[in-house]
């Protein structure tokens, strides 16, 4: 991971402000509420902009909903041959 030197303090509530060049350097858009992941990584806690990954192959490329499930173009197609 890559340092980007810059601390906030967490408020009573549990929340952090993400810096606006994260925010940029990201494309996250917090007016319009884009979501972002959480995870855990040993002690660490890692945040990511929220991609909705084919539920079959796992791209993040050309991704849409089909009955619920995530599923990319690739995968549709290959399911409509069948």
């Amino acid at each position: 991971m890559k340092s980007t030197g810059i601390v906030r303090n967490i408020d009573s509530l549990g929340r952090i402000v993400l810096p606006i060049e994260l925010r940029r350097t990201l494309n996250i858009d917090a007016s319009k509420g884009d979501p972002i992941e959480i995870y855990m990584d040993g002690t660490s806690i890692v945040l990511r902009k929220y991609e909705p990954n084919c539920v079959f192959c796992g791209s993040s490329k050309k991704v849409s909903e089909f009955k619920g499930k995530n599923v990319c173009e690739n995968c549709r197609k290959e399911l409509a041959e069948k």
